[in-house]
């Protein structure tokens, strides 16, 4: 009997400390959704499936080719990976947003993303432009990332390490 008792006591517990509010699985962004925008686009060009005439430079040496992209959400990682909507991030940007425009901009040390700026023509994305930088005392990184939708897609990244030469790299996809 007393095994039963302390049996229905645990349920009762364990079910009156069970919450049964839905949880809101999708809590309204406060910032431009990159992450969301650049899977969308990763989807909509791996259907269309375009020839991409892309250019790396390496510290002044180049090379150009004509591809297809077998992995776009790779290809866009850069940017998605700057998705500025992180937990940790929230308050740390000024948001300024205009007719054709939105502009993010954060000084905190903490935050790499320095800015995020979405450019509009005619109600629909026309660029997207990051600054990324990353500082400690052995390492500096600059980065800009620019996206045109159909047209352009770029990543310039310079590095500085202590005691070692900087380097300087850029990959650049036009779309035919």
């Amino acid at each position: 009997m007393k095994k039963l008792s302390f049996l229905s006591l645990s349920i009762l517990v364990f079910v009156a400390c069970t919450s049964t509010a839905p949880k809101n699985q999708h809590a309204p962004l406060t910032y431009f959704d990159l992450k969301d925008y650049i899977a969308t686009e990763a989807k909509r060009l791996t259907a269309l499936n375009p020839e991409i005439d892309k250019t790396v430079i390496v510290n002044k040496a180049s090379e150009r080719k004509k591809l297809k992209i077998a992995d776009w959400s790779k290809e866009l990682s850069s940017f998605s990976d700057a998705d500025i909507n992180k937990s940790a991030w929230q308050g740390l940007f000024t948001a300024e947003k205009a007719k054709d425009s939105e502009t993010y901009l954060s000084n905190d040390e903490k935050v790499p993303v320095k800015s995020l700026i979405v450019n509009y023509r005619n109600g629909k994305i026309h660029g997207i432009k990051l600054l990324i930088s990353n500082t400690n005392s052995l390492y500096t990184s600059n980065d800009t990332l620019s996206y045109f939708p159909d047209s352009l897609y770029e990543v310039k990244k310079t590095q500085n390490i202590k005691l070692l030469n900087g380097k300087s790299y850029a990959i650049t996809g036009r779309f035919n």
